[in-house]
């Protein structure tokens, strides 16, 4: 494997401008703002949504508060008197928020919001037990059963997710209380799990905790957070599987018997929960699609960091049987909502889809680690792809609703009659009974510059095109280096580059445009190698150098895979990192009806009157017009006619900010 590489830090990166400014800005003054309402139970109007299917209940409450996070802690800590409330991984909740809110003070310091965190803080150490234990649920509900339901019950996925938040909060300003709870935390999970005689050998049934001790080792140099981190990634799949012994232990209790009788999420098998094989051995992801972006992740970071090769090889392998078998066109990823899983290769239903945020910002985690192991353009055009699509569209151009599922395809008629389809929403909710992807989408969005730069020794690699103003450490230099662009709404990128020197730049090539694009440097053409979809530029460069990046903008039209059933015979439309959508407000009723002729002119036309900001692309196309009988279901005699229509398409991220509406992404091709 390569050496060792790097992410720019999140205070060296200020972006500035653009698609990703605006949403970054929306984040940090209005969405984190509210989820920290919600989880003190004052967002008045934010009644939970329980439509998600698998989760259509909060561990069996149908009323209540919208989270009650702060107050389970409270009621931990002995300040107040109550019941737990909520699902058994109620604290991951705050503790995503926290990870988020680290990243925004690291960006822009404030210390009010520092002294909020600061007092949430002390009422975590206060919620947490004199051995080390910190989890809300079974501190109040069942202190006798403290790790003996891993399968189900995420002790281990919450703890994961305060450790990245105690990570992030010591990182942004130096203050360890946090992160000193959670190493008791650790010590304790490390003196209870592991290869030993005396120890449980065990692994968490949701993955999180291995990609988080990573980042423990990172900011502590503790070297058995390391190896626990890999012990949990090796012991996974091992005969007899742990789960069954446990199960067998407790009699075959289950936690979550309401939503999957008789035997909770442990009747939905090896499978779900990716323990059917070792991980060195799997070739496909399967099960819980969130988990396997955790599991990935996780893996991903232990295998750079140990210089596993083999258990590279497995990550690689995992991520190609993804991007070619059993990803949406949108970045999406999970087919069913039945336990929220991947499928089969090539099962990509659009009306049934899953897609879960937290599964398509798993994949940025996922992607990104990929990145530092190893520079190749493919995983950044993935995780561009997961970015500006499946992850924007999970939240309202104004940060007050939300997806938890990302469809394809609505009909809002059926998704209100049709159980089947009753995950599959016509408008955002303002938040959820299982509140899972709100939080982990504040914590993605504000630590998006880490995302933008990888370094390594004299080299920067541009996986993101966004407007920022960046300092980089290189081995044996710092530089300043501002882009500006109105990306991904064209394709012209300039580096202005202030900081003489030499070093390398590498221009990621989007898949997209790897037939045409060009680089001028200082206003003159300039030919370079083009490596792994990266363009290497290696000089002496002047203060005051520019560089001028410009890609194939022309929106395309997109055809799957004809094994992807669903899709045959259909195309979607694709600009630049955008995959578009027609809606019912601009185009009527009836898009399952809409056919695109083949040769229709795609025109690309700026709107920044319309949904803040958006290209549109206008085309011309058909509606098969209905039957004048409508007594008529079936017949063998019936002509069909079509009737031409002006088409309006929007980047599918903007879809849902105007109601109620009919929306797809593919549609009929006609000859």
């Amino acid at each position: 494997m390569e050496k060792q590489t790097m992410h720019a830090a999140i205070n060296d990166v200020k972006i500035t401008s653009g698609l990703l400014g605006r949403v970054s800005k929306l984040v940090k003054e209005q969405v984190l703002p509210y989820q920290w309402d919600i989880l003190n139970d004052v967002a008045k109007d934010a009644v939970p949504d329980h439509s998600i299917e698998n989760f259509s209940v909060a561990e069996g409450n149908d009323e209540g508060y919208p989270s009650h996070c702060i107050a389970n802690f409270k009621i931990a800590a002995g300040r107040e008197k109550g019941d737990f409330y909520g699902m058994v991984f109620q604290d991951s909740d705050l503790a995503k928020w926290l990870e988020a809110v680290a990243y925004r003070l690291m960006s822009d310091p404030d210390e009010e919001l520092e002294k909020i965190v600061d007092d949430t803080v002390d009422l975590i150490g206060e919620a947490q037990q004199e051995d080390g234990y910190l989890n809300t649920y079974f501190t109040i509900k069942e202190p006798e059963n403290r790790f003996t339901n891993l399968c189900e019950c995420h002790e281990l996925y919450c703890a994961g997710h305060m450790m990245e938040a105690a990570v992030a909060y010591y990182r942004a300003t130096g203050k360890d209380k946090l992160l000193k709870i959670m190493c008791r935390m650790a010590d304790l999970i490390d003196q209870n799990f592991g290869p030993e005689e005396n120890k449980r050998h065990g692994y968490p049934g949701h993955e999180e905790i291995e990609l988080a001790l990573v980042k423990m080792y990172e900011a502590t140099n503790e070297e058995r957070y390391l190896k626990l981190a890999k012990y949990f990634i090796d012991e996974r799949g091992k005969k007899p599987y742990y789960f069954d012994i446990e199960f067998e232990k407790r009699n075959h209790a289950s936690h979550f018997s309401y939503l999957y009788p008789p035997y909770g999420m442990y009747s939905n098998g090896p499978k779900y929960e990716q323990y059917h094989l070792p991980i060195r051995e799997q070739k496909s992801f399967e099960g819980h699609a969130v988990r396997c972006m955790y599991m990935a992740s996780g893996a991903v970071d232990v295998a750079r960091l140990t210089k596993d090769e083999g258990l590279m090889d497995t990550c690689r392998t995992l991520y190609q049987n993804m991007v070619q078998r059993r990803m949406y066109v949108t970045g999406g990823i999970g087919s069913t909502p039945k336990a929220e899983m991947f499928t089969s290769d090539y099962d990509l239903p659009n009306d049934m889809v899953y897609g879960e945020t937290c599964a398509s910002v798993g994949m940025m985690f996922f992607t990104k680690r990929l990145l530092e192991a190893e520079q190749k353009g493919d995983y950044a055009d993935t995780m561009e792809r997961a970015l500006y699509n499946t992850c924007l569209a999970g939240m309202s151009l104004d940060g007050k609703s939300f997806f938890y599922v990302n469809p394809l395809e609505v009909e809002p008629i059926i998704s209100k009659e049709n159980p089947d389809r009753a995950h599959v929403l016509p408008v955002r909710p303002a938040w959820f009974g299982c509140a899972c992807c709100p939080p982990n989408l504040s914590r993605m969005i504000t630590s998006l510059a880490e995302y933008i730069y990888t370094i390594k020794e004299n080299q920067i690699y541009v996986n993101l095109y966004v407007p920022d103003q960046a300092i980089i450490h290189l081995e044996n230099k710092t530089i300043e280096l501002e882009t500006v662009t109105d990306y991904p709404y064209e394709g012209l990128i300039k580096f202005n580059l202030k900081t003489a020197g030499e070093y390398e730049i590498c221009l990621r090539i989007p898949a997209w445009s790897s037939n045409k694009w060009s680089i001028m440097v200082n206003g003159e053409k300039v030919q370079t190698e083009v490596k792994d979809g990266f363009a290497h530029l290696k000089r002496a460069w002047n203060t005051g150098d520019t560089i001028l990046l410009e890609l194939d903008f022309e929106p395309k039209r997109v055809y799957a895979n004809p094994k992807v059933s669903k899709d045959v015979g259909k195309v979607a439309i694709q600009c630049g990192p955008l995959v578009y959508c027609l809606e019912e407000v601009d185009n009527g009723k009836g898009l399952q009806r809409i056919y695109l002729p083949k040769d229709s002119e795609l025109q690309l036309e700026r709107r920044t009157d319309k949904l803040l900001g958006i290209n549109e692309i206008h085309t011309k196309g058909y509606r098969l017009k209905e039957l004048e009988d409508e007594t008529v279901l079936y017949a063998s005699d019936t002509n069909w006619e079509y009737e031409p229509v002006d088409l309006t398409y929007i980047p599918y991220y903007a879809w849902a900010n105007r109601g109620e509406n009919e929306m797809t992404v593919w549609v009929h091709e006609k000859a």
